[in-house]
């Protein structure tokens, strides 16, 4: 996995990233419990796996991907990356470990929030599910901290 761009300087990458961008790499299989991510112990080219997705099957309902943080991002405000703020405004398990992972030395939710970015990294779906009324707000570029935290406040006792 190259971390440089063409003029040699070091690229952050998003955990959440684009299939299609040429460096993707897979992230993780979405498996485990709940369909949470589990982390391959080393990057795989997409250009490699996606051929083999089955065409009627969304490549991010079943895999998440890297690629580079690019500042064309819907989900970009100056430097910052809105959506892990998003995700970071969700309740997280502090007793779960964090995941083992390739991508955190160049990871731009870890260098922007550190190890509560890699608490809930597991959890995001980069294809949000009909009826994950959490996800969808999550993955809005519109929604506040504000919304979550009132959505929240409304819905199953599993988020207060």
């Amino acid at each position: 996995m190259s971390t440089a761009d063409r003029s040699g300087k070091s690229r952050t990458w998003c955990p959440s990233g684009r299939p299609d961008a040429p460096e993707a790499v897979v992230l993780g299989v979405r498996s485990g419990r709940d369909g949470e991510v589990v982390y391959l112990a080393d990057p795989v080219p997409a250009r490699d796996v996606l051929p083999v997705v089955p065409k009627d099957v969304e490549p991010t309902r079943v895999l998440r991907f890297a690629s580079h943080c690019v500042s064309e991002c819907l989900h970009r405000r100056g430097n910052d990356c809105t959506l892990v703020e998003r995700v970071a405004a969700t309740p997280a398990d502090e007793d779960r470990n964090v995941p083992r992972c390739h991508l955190r030395a160049h990871c731009k939710w870890w260098a922007q929030i550190g190890v509560d970015g890699c608490r809930r990294c597991p959890a995001v779906a980069t294809t949000v599910v009909e009826g994950d009324d959490l996800g969808v707000l999550v993955a809005d570029p519109a929604t506040t901290r504000e919304q979550l935290e009132e959505w929240m406040a409304r819905a199953e006792p599993a988020y207060r």
